[in-house]
């Protein structure tokens, strides 16, 4: 056999060779086997189940999602674009069965769970705070104060152990478990779409990392993606330096809050730290009050280079919850400023898991217990 045929014989069985491995590799992908398919086979969210059919914020998230996630599509966003930011607290989950978690907290931790650790002052406090008070940035300094000297570790352990505590307002519902599923199966839903989620919340920080981590949304937004109300934290041993460029931090040492207050996230607070801390404008966000109207209009301003929207949570449901605004009057409020109204009552086909329902009475006065146990009057 001569030099020539030898070469043509070995080009031939390398061009079946490749051949065949070609075949091979395009056989596995259409049984998808492919490289892309080596992640955990995740069941998705395909449409939102827990929404109910023919209204008209469902099919407008559904429709919004399908045209900014369509390649080659006029309204596609790129995946680094896909940013939804949620306030938590009447939007996320549950606020109107007295108060907030974080307000609730507050009043385990002065009148029942630490009172030993707290003045006075903050256990009158706690005991005045009846459904209709104002969150404000007064009430939440005297938060900071009732922590002050936790560690930041004791801090979160603390508010993770309240979220198993029982609220008197459902009956079998822990604080832990107050998250509105449809809106749960939102945030998975634009998760599986590639949506980066962000909580926005007037909920101080660490106590809201403490509540998403172990809530039903926990594997949709990471801690880093959680923006909230600040209280000053400082070195251990340095709580009262002006300055933390006077000393560093070594090994062992400990953050703790010293009662001091930094910034309550609602109003513009919200806008600006979504500027500071994401550095982009929201596509979607999500409120329930006046409070997030900032972000809300952060997202939609007209500068966005991108389609956006923006959503309200109406409380109108007073039968599966606590409810009492009148949707009529709410929802043409929302529309006027350029947000799509979503109606618990009618958009949510379920709110809470089975077996959680309205107890006979909303709520304990908290007054009540603090004078049986002081003697004084709240």
């Amino acid at each position: 056999m001569d030099k020539t045929t030898k070469q043509m014989k070995i080009w031939r069985l390398t061009a079946i060779t490749v051949l065949c491995a070609l075949i091979v590799v395009s056989f596995l992908y259409a049984l998808g086997v492919g490289y892309k398919t080596a992640e955990p086979n995740v069941e998705k969210t395909e449409s939102l189940s827990l929404w109910n059919d023919g209204t008209g914020a469902k099919k407008q998230l559904v429709d919004f999602v399908t045209s900014v996630t369509k390649e080659g599509g006029d309204d596609f966003i790129p995946v680094e674009d896909r940013i939804a930011v949620f306030d938590m607290d009447g939007t996320l989950a549950c606020e109107t069965f007295y108060t907030y978690y974080d307000t609730m907290m507050f009043i385990e931790y002065c009148l029942n769970d630490h009172p030993e650790r707290v003045s006075d002052e903050l256990k009158e406090v706690a005991a005045s705070i009846k459904p209709g008070y104002v969150a404000d940035e007064t009430l939440a300094r005297n938060f900071a104060k009732a922590f002050a000297g936790m560690t930041v570790e004791e801090f979160y352990d603390y508010a993770v152990s309240f979220g198993q505590k029982k609220t008197a307002s459902f009956n079998n519902m822990r604080y832990i478990d107050n998250f509105y599923l449809p809106m749960v199966e939102l945030v998975k839903y634009l998760y599986e779409n590639d949506f980066t989620i962000y909580v926005i919340s007037g909920t101080e920080r660490t106590t809201t990392r403490a509540i998403v981590a172990n809530s039903p949304i926990k594997d949709y937004v990471s801690p880093e993606h959680v923006i909230g109300t600040d209280f000053e934290i400082k070195q251990k041993g340095h709580e009262d330096e002006s300055s933390n460029m006077n000393f560093k931090y070594e090994n062992g040492d400990e953050l703790v809050l010293t009662g001091g207050f930094i910034q309550k996230n609602l109003n513009a607070n919200k806008s600006i730290l979504v500027e500071r801390e994401i550095g982009k404008r929201p596509v979607l966000a999500f409120g329930n009050s006046g409070s997030d109207t900032s972000m809300m209009n952060y997202a939609i301003d007209e500068r966005n280079p991108h389609k956006a929207q923006a959503y309200m949570i109406v409380a109108d449901d007073n039968v599966r919850e606590w409810g009492t605004q009148n949707w009529e009057t709410k929802s043409a409020d929302y529309i006027s400023k350029g947000f799509t109204p979503i109606s618990m009552k009618n958009d949510f086909a379920q709110i809470y898991p089975d077996g959680i329902t309205k107890a006979a009475q909303q709520y304990i006065p908290a007054d009540v217990q603090y004078v049986e146990e002081t003697g004084k009057a709240a």
